[in-house]
C-alpha cells in the first residue's frame, strides 16, 4: 500500500531526536559519502528544519512501496555482484565490506542463503520468508538488480567496447604508457611518497586505490592486493558528478541550455509549477522536489522507507519515479542532497540522446565522453527498465575517476584539445549554490560537486570534489594543479577519511601551489 504524507507531519522529527541519531551513528548526517551539515545558527539541524519549513509548499509525501527489508537485499544482490564480477572480490570479502550505503550490515544478517552463481554470473538472496532478490552481469551495463519473480532486466543487455587503441602501448592519459622523463623539480617526490603511504595507514581504512595527478601527470599511485589501475572499484555518488558531466556534453552539443526549464515529460501539463525548474537548479541539488533521504536535517525513519535509496533498490522505473514528485519547495530556495536530481538528469540525458541526437543511450557515455579521455574500466549501471543509476551505480578505476578529475582542472577541454564541456561550466560547477549559501552551509556546488569552502578537506577552499558513500572522492585542486583520486572499501570508510586528510596534508607540502 502507498502511504501519503503531509508536510507537516514529514517534519515532525524534532532536533533532538535527529542529534542523537547522529550521536549513535556519526555518518548518519553524511548520507552517500556527503560531509556532516553544518550551518551557521547554534543549533544547525533546528535552523536548517525552521528555515524549510517557514518555505515549504503545500502538499505530500508519497511513500515508497513494498518490504524495507526486500528493498535492501535486492541492494545487497547488486552489491554482491558488482563487486565479485566487477571488481574480482571474494563474496565473503565484499558481504562483510562493501556498499553498507543501501543495504546496512543488520539487513544482511536476514539472508538465510547466498548464491553466487558463477557460471551465470547471478546473486541470489533468500529470506525468511522465501523471497528471493537477485542480481546479474547484463551486458556491459554491470549488474542489475531484478524484481522479484524475474530472471531478466526489462531491456536487452548492449555490448560497449572502447574505441581506443591498447592502453599499454599508449601513453597516458589516453592509455597507460608511463613517461619516462624525469619528475618535475618543483615537486617533493619523497613527500608524494610519503602521502601515498599514508593514504593506506591504517590497514583498517581499507584503501583500494590511491591516484595523484599534477598538470595531468601521474606522480603518485598505489592499489590494495589483488587491485591494478584496471578495477572496476564501488564509487558510489561520484557517479552524480559523471552525471552532470553528461549534461554538460550535451549542453556543449547544443542539445540543452543550462538555465532552460527542464524539458521533463511529466512536468509539461499547464500550469504545472515545476515548468520553473531549471537543469541549472537540478545540478545545485536545488530542484526543491519532494523526495525523502535519511540525509535530510528532519528525517524521521519511522515515517518509511526513503525514496533516496527506492530508486535503487525498488527494481522500477527510477525515472518515473522522481519525475512523479511535487515541489516541497520553489527552486533555487533550499538546498537538500536528495537522489530526485541525479535521477531526473540522467532522465533527460536519456531524452537528449535518444530524442535529440537519435544516438544509442547506452553507448553515449563511452563514445562522447569516455573514448575522449581515455577511460576504458568506467562502468554504468542501470534499474531494469535500462536507466542508467548514476546518482551511485557505478565502478570505475581510480586511474578512470582521476581522468575525469583532470578534465575538469583543464576547463572541460580533452587530452586532444577538444572542449567537452561548455565554457563557464567548470566555474558552474565550483562555485557555491546559492540555495546552499541560503541555508548556511558552504558546501555544494554545481553540476553534482561538492566544494571545499567548509574545510571538508585540507586543501585550500579553491577545491571541488566528487564524493560517495564509503570514502570515494576525486578531489580537483586548481591551486595546485592537481588531482587526487581516492577509493576504497566501505567498512574502512571512517578510518579511510583520516588516511585522506592526512595524505593531503603531505601533497599540499609536496607541490607548490601554482
Amino acid at each position: 500500500m502507498i502511504t501519503h504524507l503531509t508536510h507537516r507531519h514529514a517534519i515532525l522529527a524534532t532536533a533532538a531526536l535527529a542529534i542523537l541519531a547522529c550521536d549513535r551513528n556519526p555518518r548518519s548526517a553524511q548520507d552517500d559519502g556527503a560531509p556532516a551539515q553544518t550551518a551557521s545558527a547554534e543549533d544547525p539541524r533546528a535552523a536548517l528544519i525552521a528555515r524549510g519549513e517557514s518555505l515549504e509548499l503545500p502538499g505530500e509525501f508519497v511513500i515508497p512501496p513494498g518490504d524495507p527489508l526486500s528493498h535492501a537485499t535486492a541492494g545487497f544482490a547488486k552489491i554482491l555482484c558488482s563487486n565479485v564480477f566487477l571488481s574480482g572480490l571474494d563474496p565473503d570479502f565484499a558481504a562483510e565490506n562493501t556498499g553498507f550505503f543501501s543495504s546496512p550490515r543488520e539487513e544482511r544478517s536476514q539472508v538465510t542463503e547466498r548464491v553466487v552463481d558463477r557460471e551465470n554470473r547471478r546473486v541470489h538472496l533468500t529470506l525468511p520468508d522465501g523471497t528471493v532478490r537477485s542480481a546479474k552481469v547484463h551486458g556491459s551495463q554491470g549488474c542489475v538488480a531484478l524484481p522479484v519473480g524475474e530472471t531478466e532486466p526489462y531491456y536487452d543487455a548492449v555490448e560497449v567496447t572502447p574505441a581506443l587503441p591498447d592502453a599499454a602501448t599508449t601513453p597516458w592519459p589516453m592509455g597507460d604508457l608511463l613517461p619516462d622523463e624525469p619528475f618535475p623539480a618543483d615537486v617533493d617526490m619523497d613527500k608524494v611518497a610519503e602521502a601515498v603511504a599514508a593514504a593506506f595507514d591504517p590497514a583498517e581504512a581499507l584503501t583500494a586505490a590511491f591516484v595523484v595527478t599534477h598538470r595531468g601527470r601521474l606522480i603518485g599511485e598505489r592499489y590494495r592486493e589483488g587491485i591494478d589501475h584496471t578495477t572496476p572499484l564501488e564509487s558510489w555518488s561520484m557517479g552524480k558528478s559523471l552525471t552532470g558531466t553528461l549534461m554538460g556534453v550535451l549542453i556543449q552539443k547544443g542539445v540543452y541550455d543550462l538555465w532552460q526549464s527542464a524539458p521533463v515529460p511529466e512536468w509539461q501539463g499547464e500550469g504545472d509549477p515545476r515548468q520553473a525548474i531549471r537543469i541549472g537548479d537540478i545540478m545545485r541539488m536545488s530542484s526543491g522536489l519532494r523526495f525523502r533521504n535519511r540525509g535530510d536535517p528532519a528525517y524521521n525513519p519511522e515515517l518509511g522507507y526513503p525514496d533516496h535509496l527506492y530508486v535503487y533498490t525498488g527494481t522500477v522505473n527510477s525515472f518515473q519515479w522522481a519525475a512523479g514528485k511535487d515541489q516541497q519547495w520553489e527552486p533555487n530556495t533550499v538546498g537538500r542532497y536528495r537522489n530526485s536530481d541525479p535521477v531526473i538528469t540522467n532522465y533527460l540525458v536519456r531524452l537528449g540522446v535518444e530524442g535529440q541526437l537519435g544516438e544509442d543511450y547506452h553507448r553515449f557515455p563511452q563514445r562522447h565522453l569516455f573514448d575522449k579521455l581515455g577511460i576504458r574500466n568506467l562502468i554504468p549501471e542501470t534499474d531494469p527498465y535500462g536507466n542508467f543509476l548514476l546518482q551511485g551505480y557505478e565502478f570505475g578505476s581510480g586511474r578512470d575517476w582521476a581522468r575525469l578529475g583532470n578534465l575538469y582542472l583543464n576547463d572541460g577541454i580533452a587530452p586532444n584539445g577538444e572542449r567537452l564541456l561548455p565554457e563557464g561550466y567548470v566555474e558552474y560547477a565550483s562555485t557555491l549554490a546559492p540555495a546552499w549559501e541560503a541555508d548556511g552551509r558552504h558546501q555544494y556546488g554545481g553540476g553534482f560537486f561538492w566544494v571545499n569552502q567548509a574545510g571538508q578537506f585540507p586543501v585550500p577552499s579553491t577545491a571541488y570534489y566528487m564524493a560517495g558513500a564509503g570514502g570515494q572522492n576525486t578531489i580537483v585542486i586548481p591551486s595546485h594543479e592537481m588531482v587526487v583520486a581516492r577509493l576504497g572499501h566501505y567498512s574502512g570508510s571512517g578510518p579511510g577519511r583520516q588516511a585522506l586528510s592526512r595524505a593531503l596534508e603531505l601533497l599540499m607540502e609536496a607541490v607548490p601551489e601554482r
